[in-house]
């Protein structure tokens, strides 16, 4: 009898210690990796169990696809390191977002991205979560307001977007040249840098070329298809003999050549948009504008996601990292899969 319980108590040990091996080892951690690499991306059935924490994000407008884009990958992204995020529109209303930002303080985000409504404006309120002590991450519109801290700023190349634009708009005047006009969206850095380097390239070719291209406007088209529409109607009424429109961003584009369509000059004036939506790429497709220099808000995303993981790994972070742009025409619509 004592030795049936001796060997009763021996196969019980045995299965204690059966059943606790498989969770002895140590996992490897989710964001290692060696110094300067990618952060290890996680398949869903790997992910964290425990929530690292929360990354608050404060993006200009929803209403923009490119904003839409850059919060869902944002979000993808920062869930496969164990983080959930709050993704809210500022609707381009710096009390709005300044409201948002106080909201992330209170609830003690792990980390805050935003996109600034006002670059000029948002200082105090960036302040607050400096001193709070959460990093703070812009995309797409920076902030360089002196006294703050700004982990990194993810934007697109927009200077040599600009650039590019420039190239489209000389390359589909050719030899005639003639005036052109711009619809700006002041209030965004991003839209200023596209436009300086549209105008570097635009003086440049001048200074060469006899086939002159002369800019003969700038109107404010607040980044929207109504705006732009307006603004286009504008141009076309003041300039009759107007050869050429560089809008800031698709909206502003697809506004824009809905005033020519209505104005029956659709064919004489030229139109370059910026970003790559698809219902601007579908409009290069049909030919009703004729290039974007594209931009990437998938990867935007993903590396701000990856900037906030290499932070609390405590790596140091360039200031800015820039995705360049690349001209997207006609050719490039007629083979891309994901239009229509």
């Amino acid at each position: 009898m004592r030795c049936h319980c001796r060997w009763l108590v021996a196969a019980l040990v045995l299965l204690a210690t059966a059943g606790c091996s498989g969770d002895r080892s140590t996992p490897q951690s989710d964001t290692e990796m060696s110094s300067g690499a990618e952060p290890v991306s996680r398949t869903p059935s790997d992910q964290p169990a425990s929530l690292r924490g929360t990354i608050g994000v404060s993006l200009l407008t929803l209403e923009n696809p490119f904003f839409k884009v850059i919060g869902d990958n944002i979000t993808a992204e920062a869930a496969k390191y164990g983080y959930d995020t709050i993704v809210l529109s500022a609707d381009r209303d710096v009390v709005k977002q300044g409201n948002q930002i106080k909201d992330f303080i209170v609830k003690k985000v792990s980390a805050i991205v935003l996109s600034p409504c006002q670059a000029d404006s948002v200082g105090p309120i960036i302040r607050e979560a400096n001193e709070a002590g959460i990093p703070v991450f812009t995309v797409d519109i920076p902030c360089r307001l002196p006294g703050l801290k700004i982990e990194c700023q993810i934007a697109t190349d927009n200077l040599g977007g600009g650039r590019l634009a420039a190239e489209a708009m000389i390359e589909a005047l050719g030899e005639r040249g003639g005036k052109i006009a711009i619809i700006h969206f002041k209030q965004a850095e991003s839209c200023r840098l596209r436009v300086q380097g549209f105008k570097e390239v635009i003086e440049k070719h001048n200074a060469a070329s006899p086939a002159k291209i002369e800019i003969v406007a700038e109107l404010e088209g607040g980044g929207l298809k109504d705006e732009g529409y307006k603004a286009a109607e504008d141009l076309i009424t003041a300039h009759p003999d107007l050869a050429g429109i560089f809008a800031i961003n698709d909206p502003s584009a697809l506004g824009a050549r809905a005033a020519l369509e209505n104005a029956g000059k659709a064919d004489q004036v030229i139109l370059i948009g910026f970003d790559g939506q698809p219902e601007g790429k579908q409009a290069i497709k049909e030919g009703k504008i004729y290039a974007d220099p594209i931009q990437f808000p998938d990867k935007m995303g993903i590396e701000i996601a990856r900037a906030i993981v290499r932070h609390f790994k405590g790596e140091e972070l360039p200031p800015e990292i820039l995705i360049p742009t690349r001209l997207y025409r006609r050719e490039d619509a007629l083979k891309d899969p994901e239009l229509r």
